[in-house]
């Protein structure tokens, strides 16, 4: 029997794991996934990701891809949520082309980022507590965000060692949301992101609305693509990869 290939839906809280990618002796999502899988099929199953979300980042929607040639037994998706962990959850399983890839065919990625004044002991895990008295002047993160628009290499926003053959991005969302006066979301939609991309980002455009950098100093990184002179990465708690479009998907 020829093996098929399944795109699986699934949200995880990042919170107790070293990222989506499996390292060696490190809590990971792929490998967490991927036992959980092999056991209740009884075959050794390897997945693929849309992306590789950092430690301690989150998924509200995922996408991963595996192949499989026998019949999934009844009730499997109940089955797998009941093995996996509380933090993983699988939403649906479907079948799709032989040549269908979770990461390469996405044409969209849609982030978000949760920020408060506010200490809540209730969302420590899932929302940046910004502990500091000074609070920033949301019309220049605006502003900052906005800029982003006009440009497509991101240079000043990859962390260094990174594999990419490419900086270019294609931004099409790059705006703040301030949801009440105690909170604000950043929200990005690019074709896709480098590494450590969007937390450098948030950490950009709150850098610039305490007046650490200027608006020009950053025109500046992004016309010339140098790095910040105060690069500053976000915590990862407040970060949720939110959205993943493919041609295929409605």
């Amino acid at each position: 029997m020829n093996k098929m290939r399944y795109f699986a839906e699934l949200a995880y809280n990042g919170f107790n794991y070293s990222g989506w990618q499996k390292q060696p002796h490190k809590p990971s999502m792929q490998e967490t996934i991927e036992k959980a899988f092999s056991t209740i099929l009884g075959a050794e199953i390897e997945i693929i990701g849309c992306g590789r979300t950092d430690a301690g980042v989150h998924a509200s929607q995922y996408f991963m891809h595996f192949d499989f040639d026998g019949n999934f037994p009844k009730s499997f998706l109940s089955r797998v949520n009941k093995f996996l962990p509380k933090d993983i959850v699988i939403f649906r399983i479907f079948e799709v082309a032989p040549e269908a890839h979770a990461r390469f065919d996405a044409v969209s990625r849609s982030y978000i980022y949760q920020l408060s004044f506010i200490k809540n002991p209730f969302e420590i895990q899932t929302t940046y507590f910004y502990p500091y008295a000074l609070q920033p002047d949301f019309g220049k993160m605006q502003e900052v965000a906005q800029l982003l628009l006009n440009y497509q290499e991101f240079y000043p926003f990859c962390k260094s060692h990174h594999d990419a053959k490419t900086l270019q991005c294609e931004l099409t969302r790059s705006e703040w949301l301030q949801i009440d006066e105690n909170r604000l979301e950043y929200h990005i939609t690019s074709n896709r992101f480098l590494r450590g991309m969007v937390r450098l980002i948030v950490g950009m455009c709150l850098n610039v609305g305490i007046g650490k950098i200027t608006l020009e100093e950053v025109k500046s990184a992004l016309d010339q693509q140098t790095l910040l002179n105060k690069s500053w990465s976000a915590p990862p708690e407040g970060l949720f990869l939110r959205a993943i479009k493919y041609p295929f998907i409605k």
